[in-house]
Protein backbone atom coordinates (compact mmCIF):
# COMPACT_ATOMS: atom_id res chain seq x y z
CA UNK A 1 0.00 0.00 0.00
CA UNK A 2 1.54 3.61 -0.83
CA UNK A 3 1.79 5.87 1.77
CA UNK A 4 -0.43 8.65 1.42
CA UNK A 5 -0.30 12.63 0.57
CA UNK A 6 -0.23 14.05 3.31
CA UNK A 7 -0.01 11.92 6.65
CA UNK A 8 -2.48 11.84 9.46
CA UNK A 9 -2.11 14.02 12.51
CA UNK A 10 -1.27 13.05 15.71
CA UNK A 11 -2.24 14.45 19.26
CA UNK A 12 -0.66 13.26 22.34
CA UNK A 13 -2.31 13.60 25.61
CA UNK A 14 -0.05 12.66 28.62
CA UNK A 15 -0.80 13.37 32.22
CA UNK A 16 -1.16 10.85 35.51
CA UNK A 17 -3.79 8.01 35.80
CA UNK A 18 -6.89 9.41 36.23
CA UNK A 19 -6.19 13.10 34.53
CA UNK A 20 -8.56 12.77 32.29
CA UNK A 21 -7.23 11.50 29.22
CA UNK A 22 -9.37 8.57 28.01
CA UNK A 23 -11.97 10.83 28.29
CA UNK A 24 -10.54 13.53 25.72
CA UNK A 25 -9.48 10.81 23.37
CA UNK A 26 -13.16 9.31 23.10
CA UNK A 27 -14.59 13.11 22.34
CA UNK A 28 -11.84 13.78 20.03
CA UNK A 29 -12.92 10.53 17.94
CA UNK A 30 -16.31 10.62 18.40
CA UNK A 31 -16.54 14.64 17.18
CA UNK A 32 -13.64 15.07 15.07
CA UNK A 33 -13.59 15.23 11.37
CA UNK A 34 -12.10 12.12 9.58
CA UNK A 35 -10.82 8.59 11.16
CA UNK A 36 -9.10 8.55 14.39
CA UNK A 37 -7.52 6.03 15.81
CA UNK A 38 -6.83 5.55 19.23
CA UNK A 39 -3.55 3.93 19.73
CA UNK A 40 -2.59 5.30 24.02
CA UNK A 41 -1.11 3.46 26.47
CA UNK A 42 -4.15 1.94 27.74
CA UNK A 43 -4.73 -0.13 24.64
CA UNK A 44 -1.43 -1.44 24.43
CA UNK A 45 -1.78 -2.35 28.30
CA UNK A 46 -4.61 -4.28 27.70
CA UNK A 47 -2.86 -6.22 24.84
CA UNK A 48 0.17 -7.39 26.89
CA UNK A 49 0.25 -10.79 28.27
CA UNK A 50 -0.61 -10.94 32.24
CA UNK A 51 2.70 -12.53 32.97
CA UNK A 52 3.91 -8.86 31.74
CA UNK A 53 1.39 -6.22 33.43
CA UNK A 54 1.41 -3.39 34.08
CA UNK A 55 3.51 -3.32 30.68
CA UNK A 56 4.23 0.33 29.57
CA UNK A 57 1.89 1.08 32.36
CA UNK A 58 4.36 0.72 34.90
CA UNK A 59 4.39 3.31 37.49
CA UNK A 60 7.31 5.20 38.62
CA UNK A 61 9.51 3.93 41.56
CA UNK A 62 12.14 1.53 39.78
CA UNK A 63 9.63 -1.42 41.36
CA UNK A 64 10.17 -3.97 38.54
CA UNK A 65 13.50 -3.63 37.17
CA UNK A 66 13.20 -7.24 35.22
CA UNK A 67 9.99 -5.17 33.26
CA UNK A 68 11.98 -2.20 32.19
CA UNK A 69 13.99 -3.41 29.27
CA UNK A 70 10.75 -4.85 27.85
CA UNK A 71 9.14 -1.96 28.69
CA UNK A 72 11.41 0.75 26.55
CA UNK A 73 10.97 -1.58 23.21
CA UNK A 74 7.30 -1.94 23.88
CA UNK A 75 6.76 2.22 23.62
CA UNK A 76 8.86 2.16 20.66
CA UNK A 77 6.72 -0.71 19.25
CA UNK A 78 3.38 2.07 19.90
CA UNK A 79 5.05 4.77 18.48
CA UNK A 80 6.29 2.88 15.74
CA UNK A 81 2.30 2.04 15.31
CA UNK A 82 1.18 5.31 15.61
CA UNK A 83 4.00 6.39 12.93
CA UNK A 84 2.49 3.68 10.75
CA UNK A 85 -0.84 4.68 10.64
CA UNK A 86 -0.14 8.70 10.03
CA UNK A 87 2.09 8.05 7.38
CA UNK A 88 -0.84 5.98 5.45
CA UNK A 89 -3.04 9.19 6.29
CA UNK A 90 -5.08 7.99 9.29
CA UNK A 91 -5.05 10.07 12.31
CA UNK A 92 -4.09 9.02 15.82
CA UNK A 93 -4.81 9.77 19.76
CA UNK A 94 -2.88 8.72 22.27
CA UNK A 95 -3.34 8.93 25.88
CA UNK A 96 -0.21 7.90 27.36
CA UNK A 97 2.07 8.46 31.03
CA UNK A 98 5.25 9.52 30.18
CA UNK A 99 7.69 9.25 32.86
CA UNK A 100 11.84 8.24 33.44
CA UNK A 101 11.41 7.37 37.03
CA UNK A 102 12.96 3.43 36.33
CA UNK A 103 15.49 1.87 38.44
CA UNK A 104 17.81 3.58 35.38
CA UNK A 105 17.07 6.51 33.35
CA UNK A 106 15.57 4.55 30.18
CA UNK A 107 14.91 8.12 27.91
CA UNK A 108 11.72 6.45 26.79
CA UNK A 109 10.09 10.15 25.43
CA UNK A 110 13.37 10.96 23.34
CA UNK A 111 13.18 7.58 21.61
CA UNK A 112 9.74 8.15 20.82
CA UNK A 113 10.89 11.66 19.89
CA UNK A 114 12.60 10.49 17.39
CA UNK A 115 10.22 7.60 15.80
CA UNK A 116 7.89 10.75 15.30
CA UNK A 117 10.19 13.07 13.29
CA UNK A 118 8.66 14.90 10.62
CA UNK A 119 5.30 13.87 11.44
CA UNK A 120 2.59 16.45 12.51
CA UNK A 121 2.50 15.85 16.58
CA UNK A 122 0.32 17.99 19.02
CA UNK A 123 1.74 17.20 22.51
CA UNK A 124 -0.81 18.13 25.11
CA UNK A 125 -0.21 18.13 28.80
CA UNK A 126 -3.11 17.24 31.33
CA UNK A 127 -2.77 18.65 34.50
CA UNK A 128 -4.81 17.80 37.78
CA UNK A 129 -4.49 18.63 41.32
CA UNK A 130 -3.56 15.86 43.46
CA UNK A 131 -6.60 16.27 45.65
CA UNK A 132 -9.04 15.63 42.30
CA UNK A 133 -7.04 13.10 41.49
CA UNK A 134 -7.37 11.42 44.64
CA UNK A 135 -11.54 11.70 44.32
CA UNK A 136 -11.65 10.63 40.94
CA UNK A 137 -9.22 7.03 42.14
CA UNK A 138 -11.53 6.53 45.04
CA UNK A 139 -14.29 7.07 42.71
CA UNK A 140 -12.98 4.72 40.19
CA UNK A 141 -10.84 2.51 41.56
CA UNK A 142 -12.27 2.56 45.62
CA UNK A 143 -8.13 2.87 46.33
CA UNK A 144 -7.59 6.65 48.65
CA UNK A 145 -5.27 7.47 50.76
CA UNK A 146 -3.29 5.48 53.08
CA UNK A 147 -4.42 4.73 56.96
CA UNK A 148 -2.45 7.72 58.00
CA UNK A 149 -4.37 10.24 55.82
CA UNK A 150 -1.63 10.61 53.15
CA UNK A 151 -1.23 10.71 49.81
CA UNK A 152 0.53 7.09 48.46
CA UNK A 153 3.91 7.26 47.41
CA UNK A 154 2.96 6.23 43.86
CA UNK A 155 0.87 8.44 43.13
CA UNK A 156 2.09 11.86 44.53
CA UNK A 157 5.39 10.51 42.20
CA UNK A 158 2.98 10.29 39.10
CA UNK A 159 2.42 13.54 39.99
CA UNK A 160 6.01 14.62 40.18
CA UNK A 161 7.20 12.56 36.87
CA UNK A 162 5.04 12.47 34.37
CA UNK A 163 5.10 16.14 33.34
CA UNK A 164 9.28 16.14 33.12
CA UNK A 165 10.49 18.09 31.10
CA UNK A 166 7.21 19.65 31.25
CA UNK A 167 7.51 21.04 27.10
CA UNK A 168 3.76 20.85 25.59
CA UNK A 169 2.18 22.59 22.42
CA UNK A 170 -1.22 23.21 24.71
CA UNK A 171 -1.77 22.81 28.65
CA UNK A 172 -4.91 22.25 30.23
CA UNK A 173 -5.97 21.70 33.98
CA UNK A 174 -8.92 18.91 33.69
CA UNK A 175 -10.29 19.98 37.36
CA UNK A 176 -11.89 22.92 35.61
CA UNK A 177 -12.08 22.20 31.62
CA UNK A 178 -13.99 19.59 30.70
CA UNK A 179 -13.14 16.86 28.53
CA UNK A 180 -15.58 18.21 25.59
CA UNK A 181 -13.89 21.76 25.97
CA UNK A 182 -10.36 20.91 25.80
CA UNK A 183 -11.00 18.87 22.75
CA UNK A 184 -12.72 21.84 21.30
CA UNK A 185 -9.62 23.82 21.83
CA UNK A 186 -7.22 20.93 20.20
CA UNK A 187 -9.78 21.44 17.34
CA UNK A 188 -9.08 25.10 17.42
CA UNK A 189 -5.41 24.66 17.44
CA UNK A 190 -5.37 22.17 14.92
CA UNK A 191 -7.50 24.08 12.51
CA UNK A 192 -6.40 27.84 13.30
CA UNK A 193 -2.55 27.63 14.72
CA UNK A 194 0.19 28.36 15.62
CA UNK A 195 1.65 24.91 14.01
CA UNK A 196 2.91 22.43 16.41
CA UNK A 197 6.63 22.45 17.82
CA UNK A 198 6.79 20.78 20.90
CA UNK A 199 8.17 17.58 20.00
CA UNK A 200 11.07 19.57 17.73
CA UNK A 201 11.61 21.45 20.80
CA UNK A 202 12.44 18.13 23.02
CA UNK A 203 14.59 17.09 20.16
CA UNK A 204 16.60 20.21 20.75
CA UNK A 205 16.15 20.37 24.79
CA UNK A 206 17.20 16.42 24.79
CA UNK A 207 20.33 17.44 22.32
CA UNK A 208 21.80 20.40 24.99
Amino acid sequence: MSQADKPGQIVILNGTPRAGKTSIATVIQNTFEGVWMNLGGSQFKKMTPERYQPGIALRPGGERPDLEPLIVTLYQAMYESIASHSRLGINVVVDVWHHDEYSVPREILPKCVQILKDLPVLFVGLRCPIEVIMERRIATWNAGYTDDGSVPKPVMLWQQAVHVPGIYDMEFDTSVISSEACADMIRRRLKEGPPPSAFQRLEDYRCN
